[in-house]
């Protein structure tokens, strides 16, 4: 009953799509009708052949497939960029860079998507931050943001998703074209059969509508706004100032300059560390100090055996006792 109720409509909807669409053309009238009745022939054999109801489905989602294609092929296709930045910076003046920072992200339209700010174990802070601006102002954000601080690493790169996004836009189309000829079928179908199998592929076909349209949505997200990942670093000195020497002398001078100043960095860095670790330094000389203390006072005990060089000679106590002894037989 199905099959015999929706196959004359949907060969009045295909006909009524093929006319339409070869009446934009100005010539091949012939061809284009014979076109349109090998639509249809095709359409309805498929039709009769199968037993379930799905086979009429096949032929609307290929009209409705083909008449997207068409509206595409007549749009002016923009491409769509998703640009991305690195920034990685450091300053002497924290506060001032995040202020200025945050600044610029408000002069320029856009907003932190995310931020956050820690301290090191040293005590100089640094923090990250998402920013998303407009892709207009893209440009002028990532090179004012680069000259307020100094910058340790910095990468761009820009993504082209132009044709996934309007693949996915022509898939978004098919599918509400289809979802409009589901809904002309229900409204002429009288069977609770018919009904409750075009409501079936209805639901299906929201399903994939709205799918389709928040990948579009997640697109546009990241096309219409860049996205830039920038490190702020709280520093006491910048590093890599210097400009690279090309010259012999300059060189020579280079490495002179840059050996005092390692020289430098390393004592201060040496003299905090000590300053860091001044009470276990004290807890050592206190324990060093008891022992060398205890030591002595063992040697200097009475009754502690006496301790001869090394360079004593062996067998010497009975030399010695020899020679005392012929000492006093010589006095009278």
């Amino acid at each position: 009953m199905l099959k015999k109720r929706l196959i004359p409509l949907m060969a009045v909807l295909l006909l009524v799509g093929v006319l339409s669409s070869c009446g934009s053309g100005s010539g091949g009238t012939t061809a284009s009708s014979n076109g349109a009745m090998d639509t249809m022939t095709a359409d309805m054999a498929p039709a009769e052949a199968e037993e379930d109801a799905g086979g009429y489905y096949g032929g609307m989602e290929t009209q409705a497939a083909s008449q997207a294609q068409k509206e595409n092929g007549t749009a002016v296709q923009t491409e769509k960029l998703i640009y991305t930045g690195t920034l990685e910076m450091e300053t002497t003046a924290f506060d001032g860079a995040m202020a200025d920072l945050e600044r610029l992200v408000a002069d320029c339209g856009g907003y932190l998507e995310s931020s956050s700010v820690s301290s090191r174990g040293s005590g100089y802070r640094y923090a990250n931050y998402t920013v998303r601006v407009p892709a207009a102002q893209y440009r002028t954000f990532y090179t004012q943001a680069g000259e307020m601080c100094h910058v340790t690493w910095q990468d761009q790169s820009a993504q082209n998703i132009t044709t996934a996004y309007y693949d996915t836009e022509g898939r978004l189309k098919t599918q509400q074209t289809k979802l409009e000829r589901l809904q002309e079928l229900l409204s002429r179908a009288e069977s609770m059969e018919d009904i409750i199998t075009i409501e079936s592929a209805i639901s299906e076909t929201e399903q994939q509508i709205e799918s389709l349209s928040g990948e579009l949505r997640h697109y546009d997200a990241l096309v219409d706004y860049a996205t830039v990942y920038i490190s702020l670093q709280e520093v006491y000195k910048l590093s890599n100032v210097e400009e690279p020497a090309t010259g012999f002398a300059s060189r020579m001078g280079t490495a002179l300059s840059s050996g005092w100043k390692s020289f430098v960095d390393g004592m201060e860095s040496l003299l905090v560390a000590l300053a860091y670790g001044w009470m276990w330094l004290l807890v050592l000389a206190v324990i060093v100090t008891a022992v060398v203390c205890r030591l002595r006072k063992r040697k200097a005990a009475p009754g502690s055996p006496e301790k001869k060089p090394p360079f004593w000679p062996p067998h010497s106590k009975d030399l010695m006792e020899d020679r005392d002894k012929k000492t006093d037989d010589k006095q009278p």
